[in-house]
Order: structure tokens, then C-alpha cells, then sequence
């Protein structure tokens, strides 16, 4: 059951089992977010990991007693619907996907079968056989989520996970009007292209109780 709190200027939002971890959205000024992450986290538990932009995450694990800053990386969104083709489209289920995950992105957090993960898209070749996918995982009513991006080695280097990015990016962009993704800040490559389909980075950072 997704909770919310406010105090003053800062408003708190856990959600449970969303991208792999319990998580705690936190926005406002850190004077406000500091009591109300520190009153929040007693209420609902250590499990759960506040998330937000960089310089308040930082700035709520020196002042909340047991929380330190645990990574930082790139929330990337768009309200824009990619000018590109592409063959891309939805599977039927998602035979192969966890095949390509395990040997293209073994560290993706969204998989086949896991909560919130709700379909997936694909490029395939002439055989049928999967080679660049994307999820649409954890969406919400007003902004869609893409995750489990992963292209099999053997395609890489040809614009397949534009492609697919781009396809579900449009396709998200028209059910929830607004569509976002998480991304390594240290894989430029990755940033490069959702750039070219139209998203903007910014700094985000996740905390954790020790």
C-alpha cells in the first residue's frame, strides 16, 4: 500500500516493492524532510530507502540519525513522443526475456514475474529470437516507468535499443503522458541515447539505514 506524509514544505511517499527495494520518495527543503524521513522511517521501517535529488539525500543522511547515502545515479524523463521507426513491438508473454537479461544485463532490476513489471517490448530477428528488449515496469497513473533495457551482444552497436526504447517511450508517453528511467550517471553511452529520444537527466541518490 503506497503512504504519503507532509511537513511544511517536505512530503514523503513510501511505496512498497517498487524497482527491487521498499522505496521512499522524498521531496522539499531539508529542514522539513529531515524530521519527516527520520518520523517516517520509525513508522514503516528500515527496509525502506529514500530517494531524491542528490543534494537533499545527501543532506538527509547527516542529519537523520543511522541513514547514509548509499549511490547516486540519473533520473532521465520526457513528455515527448520519439520522431524515429521501428518494428519494435509488445510480446505476447516474455519467453527468452530472462535468457537475454542473465547474458545481456544481469543486474537489471526489472525481470519476468517480478511485482510491477507489467509487459515487455522487443526487436526480434529473423528467427523469432529476441535481441534488443525494454519493460514497462513500476508505471504509474501519471507517469509511465521504462526499465530492463538490455540488447544481446551479438546486436549491439546497430541502434536496436533506440529503437525499442524509443518504441516503448511513445507507447508510455500515450497511456500516462509523461515517461521516465533510471540510469548509471557513469554510462554516457546509455544517457546519449535516451538523450536522442528526447529525455532530460537529473542528479538523483538513494539512502539507507545502516
Amino acid at each position: 500500500m503506497v503512504r504519503a506524509w507532509r511537513q511544511g514544505d517536505a512530503v514523503a511517499v513510501a511505496s512498497p516493492d517498487v524497482s527491487k527495494h521498499d522505496r521512499l520518495a522524498v521531496i522539499g527543503a531539508v529542514e522539513d524532510a529531515a524530521p519527516l524521513v527520520r518520523d517516517v522511517l520509525r513508522e514503516v521501517g528500515p527496509s525502506y530507502r529514500p530517494f531524491g535529488d542528490e543534494e537533499l539525500v545527501r543532506g538527509l543522511a547527516e542529519r537523520v540519525p543511522g541513514l547514509r547515502f548509499s549511490a547516486s545515479f540519473g533520473w532521465m524523463d520526457t513528455s515527448d513522443v520519439p520522431d524515429l521507426t521501428t518494428t519494435a513491438a509488445w510480446l505476447d508473454g516474455d519467453a527468452g526475456v530472462e535468457a537475454l537479461l542473465a547474458e545481456a544485463s544481469p543486474k537489471s532490476y526489472a525481470w519476468p514475474g517480478h511485482p510491477g513489471v507489467r509487459r515487455w517490448a522487443a526487436l526480434t530477428g529473423e528467427r523469432g529470437e529476441l535481441l534488443s528488449i525494454a519493460a514497462d515496469a513500476w508505471s504509474a497513473p501519471e507517469v509511465g516507468f521504462l526499465a530492463g533495457v538490455a540488447t544481446h551482444p551479438v546486436a549491439r552497436g546497430k541502434g536496436l535499443s533506440r529503437q525499442v526504447c524509443g518504441f516503448v517511450t511513445a507507447e508510455l508517453v500515450k497511456r500516462h503522458r509523461r515517461v521516465a528511467l533510471m540510469v548509471d550517471g557513469d554510462n554516457p553511452a546509455a544517457i546519449a541515447v535516451y538523450r536522442r529520444l528526447g529525455y532530460t537527466y537529473r542528479r538523483v541518490a538513494a539512502a539507507g539505514m545502516r
